[in-house]
């Protein structure tokens, strides 16, 4: 029989002692935010790391206040435009990786470090051309003039992605639902698809992170609430008095933009970490 490895004290304590080490690391600017943001104004001035007295004045300031025009309107728009720039992105990259990994083509490994190669090029080389062409065209400060950009962001990561994991599922299963009589697209819609579920999952979950935290085509390709998202609103928000500087209001208003981010892991959670820990099934 082979000996069993075991860890010694010492090494299960150097493991818990990096974890907490990393996990305060982490999460030391979400407490400090979220303890900003429930300060008052004249409490943000202190240098004491908590609030001397819980006050709510800045999550009322940004939900019922006078931040709110500028708030609401742009929390809807960044729901909405991420929301559909990742169904599109999982749909496209899903065909698109499908492609890649079963299909024999001249070219498709081309295609799928170009894919990869897009993402090197730095956003901001594109942004002055954008905003001529959808000025131009009438998609400046809309829906679409965001969502378009932000496929460029998800796609690429997306097909990559969903490749790999497409990879992973055995020829077998697809060839078995051909021969009972399934179409090749039918296969693919009720034998492959299913399989992949937790890596489509965490790509729609990776899609919708990157939509969400953009924030230079936000300020760029808008200048009004019809399609401003929340990155770029939280830049325009502004103190009591030109002397008063918003922390309190910004952190306010990033923390309620955190909500959606975990509710979404806590539903999809399972699904996430089988996407990251698993292909798809064992042969």
């Amino acid at each position: 029989m082979a000996a069993t490895r075991t860890t010694s004290p010492l090494t299960k304590t150097l493991w818990i002692v990096a974890f907490v080490l990393i996990a305060l690391w982490a999460l030391f600017p979400v407490v400090w935010i979220l303890s900003l943001s429930l300060k008052s104004p004249s409490d943000i001035a202190n240098r004491q790391f908590w609030p001397t007295e819980l006050s709510w004045e800045n999550y009322d300031l940004i939900l019922f206040g006078g931040a709110q025009e500028l708030f609401l309107p742009a929390l809807r728009n960044s729901i909405g435009i991420c929301l559909i720039a990742t169904l599109v992105a999982v749909v496209l990259s899903t065909l698109a990786a499908y492609a890649i990994a079963r299909l024999d083509f001249p070219g498709k490994n081309v295609v799928l470090y170009m894919s990869l190669a897009i993402t090197v090029f730095p956003v901001i080389s594109i942004v002055t051309p954008l905003f001529n062409l959808w000025s131009r065209i009438g998609l400046y400060d809309t829906w679409l003039g965001l969502i378009i950009p932000y496929l460029s962001l998800t796609l690429p990561i997306s097909i990559w992605t969903l490749t790999s994991f497409f990879k992973e599922i055995p020829w077998e299963l697809e060839q078995a639902a051909q021969v009972d009589g399934a179409t090749a697209f039918q296969a693919f819609r009720k034998v492959i698809v299913p399989l992949a579920a937790p890596g489509v999952f965490t790509t729609a979950i990776i899609a919708f992170f990157i939509a969400w935290n953009d924030f230079l085509y936000g300020i760029s390709l808008t200048s009004t609430s019809a399609a401003r998202p929340v990155p770029a609103a939280l830049s325009f928000f502004t103190g009591a008095s030109q002397f008063e500087e918003p922390a309190g209001s910004i952190a306010a208003a990033s923390i309620v933009v955190t909500i959606p981010v975990i509710i979404i892991v806590l539903l999809f959670q399972r699904q996430i970490v089988s996407g990251l820990t698993s292909g798809a099934v064992k042969g």
